[in-house]
């Protein structure tokens, strides 16, 4: 399959009907699988990446993939089952539906072309800073502290999750990859690889963002770099408990209310912490107003 055919998880899935964003910003659904093209595969990182080209900003959201959310048409379930049951496009809805935010594009990532392209863009490796012993389940093995990884030991830095933090560790290791890639995609070597870099991608991703548009979004991406990509995670802190059903496991259980509101204000250029805390003040003079009451 050549980059930029959609191919679907199976062959009831539905096109990738992403809405454009009414200011102009850039939003993509960014999903990371085993092995792409398998039938019914699973996700476990879920991205949503916004580019503001007329403001020069970069935000990226990470959605836990155990959030217990709606999914059109099956009831509830993980945030991460929409796609193995429906693809790109019922992960789409899903987020619509839940979170009131829909995304143009989607771009899906074999883990092995993530490899590849930390090989191609930085040859001697990514400096990275380790914070503990690392090698279960992620095929290598991680000493602390700082040094410099090449791109199967990257990647399983990133996808480390078996300790106290799991999930949540995990999504801030990978945050921190993208921005340590972003540095190295903006300096002048990574600039002078663009062309070797995108062909390396190519077999690896399936994406609905035609060859044009992905080379002119890279392109504008580079010649107008952003200082830092502004990152944020759903659920936000204090929004969740976690529980656990038979037919879906350990789930997170959110306030989407106060994750929806922050959501959107990080999205916006404010601060989410704001949107949240007034969600909480609003719950909690409700809550008054019903114990007030006879």
């Amino acid at each position: 399959m050549q980059a930029g055919e959609s191919k679907a998880v199976n062959d009831n899935v539905a096109a990738f009907n992403g809405e454009k964003d009414e200011q102009g910003k850039v939003n993509v659904l960014l999903l990371g699988v085993d092995s792409r093209g398998e039938e019914q595969s699973r996700t476990d990182t879920i991205m949503i990446a916004q580019y503001d080209p007329e403001n020069e900003k970069a935000r990226l959201v990470s959605l836990m993939r155990d959030i217990y959310v709606d999914i059109p048409d099956h009831g509830k379930w993980k945030l991460n089952t929409s796609y193995f049951l429906g693809g790109p496009e019922l992960l789409r809805q899903t987020l619509k539906e839940n979170f009131d935010i829909d995304v143009q594009y989607y771009a899906l990532v074999d883990f092995k072309g993530f490899q590849n392209v930390v090989d191609v863009l930085a040859p001697n490796g990514i400096e990275m800073n380790v914070e503990k012993p690392m090698s279960e389940k992620i095929n290598v093995s991680l000493e602390p502290g700082l040094q410099t990884l090449d791109g199967e030991e990257l990647l399983g830095y990133a996808r480390f999750r078996h300790d106290a933090e799991g999930d949540f560790g995990r999504v801030e290791r990978q945050q921190k990859v993208i921005n340590a890639l972003k540095d190295e995609l903006l300096s002048l070597n990574g600039v002078s690889k663009l062309p070797k870099l995108m062909g390396t991608i190519s077999p690896y991703i399936e994406t609905n963002i035609g060859g044009m548009d992905r080379i002119g979004l890279v392109k504008e991406f580079i010649l107008n770099p952003v200082n830092n990509i502004e990152t944020f995670r759903l659920p936000v802190d204090n929004s969740y408990t976690n529980e656990r059903y038979e037919k879906a496991g350990a789930v997170l259980e959110i306030d989407f209310e106060e994750n929806k509101k922050a959501l959107k204000a990080f999205l916006n250029g404010e601060d989410p912490s704001l949107a949240s805390e007034t969600t909480k003040n609003e719950n909690e003079d409700e809550e008054a107003l019903s114990d007030s009451q006879p």
